[in-house]
């Protein structure tokens, strides 16, 4: 088991380095790999098989990516700044600028719940909403930490307890499928109503280290410069038209053209089940529509996918750092030594348990991949010490999110950091990974423990 240890700490601590986390994780998954006896070839093998499992993934965001961008195009973001910067008024007095300023915290957490699951574009819409902001954020003199914490919640917080969109895949397909896989050989199993409710401890945990990010850690002003950074701000919606006051004029029909294309990829994505499909749907009809024209596609198409690259490469990078994991064949005996000393504790068993899905989906950096690793040892512990079917799905459902907030390589703070890094002045380990994991894991990690006590 110290391989897995070993290789988590070498791919944290190059990433905290501020060594490339794509590097980071090849690196970990070689350390892992060597001290487990599986050799540089067979480490390297195991690295290159897992690699499929994150193309999909990465194809997904870069069309996702695409359908951002293009949607940008019918100057929707630029429209909403421009709300928000007019609300201000100059200079305008504190209570005016603390309107602005929650306005803004409500504005940024309900896009990033509705991008998992009413508009599933998941981390593909912070690019595009958050950099004509930053100027609104400097003025206000918010702290970026207290917004990337807000991204990371909504990001986190939903799929863990609405099963709609991508709630649904890990509720549903993976966290309910894979306790029933494994809970059939001991006449073990759970209903899927019972997951939402088992999961609304933990999540209330969350929210309570939300609060406690926005009203004490992050409250005080954060000085930042002014910096204007290409690939910011109007120049995405460069054909949109501004008037004397900088209001974005958009016609009717662009409006209404961009809002079917939101509604026919949420349709199309709850059909197909394609994220993929669904982007390229919605990429179609605002080509159609002429809010951008077809000889500007291949820009509009790659430009939205290099967008999303960095991110795609490094879910790449994790699933190839998961296969050496799973192929040390070690996560069983970590499991397992821990378990010779709990003895009869049932609360130290609950707590063992959420700390080594800490451990593991920190190296993966996906809960959604974290969840099929942890099930098939912890549903027989889970029965072993006597936990009900709702204790068992919140002890599984937070081992596999804990970490998902506070990982280098989780797309929940990459995503933030991609959106508030545009201009260099928010670093993603100390501005994005540090603060989400001591605001949402510390609090997963109580609340979580008290869903197994008390459920």
């Amino acid at each position: 088991m110290f391989a897995i240890i070993a290789a988590i700490v070498v791919m944290f601590g190059l990433s905290l380095a501020r060594v490339p986390v794509v590097f980071a994780l090849i690196i970990g998954a070689v350390t892992g790999g060597l001290l487990a006896g599986l050799g540089l070839q067979g480490t390297m093998e195991a690295f290159n098989n897992g690699l499929g499992g994150g193309a999909k993934i990465a194809l997904a965001y870069g069309v996702l990516g695409a359908f951002a961008l293009a949607l940008a195009k019918s100057g929707l973001p630029d429209l909403l700044a421009y709300k928000l910067v007019s609300l201000l008024k100059g200079d305008a007095d504190v209570k005016a600028q603390n309107k602005v300023k929650y306005l803004i915290y409500f504005t940024v957490v309900l896009a990033a719940v509705s991008s998992q699951n009413l508009i599933p574009v998941h981390i593909a819409f912070i690019p595009v909403l958050i950099p004509p902001l930053i100027s609104v954020f400097n003025h206000l003199k918010l702290d970026r930490r207290a917004v990337a914490c807000l991204l990371t919640f909504g990001l986190c917080a939903t799929y863990m307890l609405l099963p709609v969109g991508f709630g649904a895949i890990f509720l549903n397909d993976i966290l309910g499928q894979n306790i029933n896989t494994f809970g059939k050989p001991y006449g073990f199993s759970i209903t899927y109503d019972q997951i939402p409710h088992a999961m609304a401890i933990p999540v209330a945990g969350m929210f309570v280290g939300l609060l406690t990010a926005l009203f004490i850690s992050y409250r005080k002003p954060r000085i930042y410069q002014d910096i204007h950074q290409e690939g910011a701000g109007k120049h995405i919606s460069s054909e949109i038209k501004y008037d004397a006051d900088g209001k974005p004029q958009i016609a009717k029909f662009t409006l209404i053209m961009a809002s079917i294309a939101v509604l026919a990829t949420l349709s199309v994505q709850l059909y197909s089940d394609s994220m993929i499909l669904a982007g390229l749907v919605g990429v179609a009809i605002l080509s159609c529509a002429g809010i951008f024209k077809w000889s500007e596609a291949d820009d509009v198409i790659i430009s939205g996918m290099r967008m999303m690259a960095l991110v795609g490469f490094i879910m790449i990078s994790a699933q190839g750092f998961a296969a050496v994991i799973e192929a040390t064949n070690q996560v069983p005996a970590l499991v397992e030594a821990s378990v010779e000393w709990i003895g009869n504790s049932k609360a130290l068993a609950a707590f063992l348990m959420l700390l080594i899905g800490l451990l593991i989906t920190l190296g993966i950096g996906s809960s959604f991949s974290t969840v099929p690793i942890l099930a098939i040892i912890y549903v027989p512990l889970c029965i072993q010490f006597g936990f009900s079917p709702l204790a068992t799905i919140a002890i599984i459902g937070t081992a596999a999110a804990l970490g998902d907030a506070g990982s280098p390589a989780s797309d929940s703070t990459l995503g933030p950091t991609s959106g508030l890094n545009m201009d260099g002045q928010h670093d993603h380990m100390k501005d994005s990974v540090v603060p989400t994991f001591i605001h949402f894991n510390i609090p997963l990690l109580i609340f979580g423990w008290i869903a197994a006590m008390v459920l």
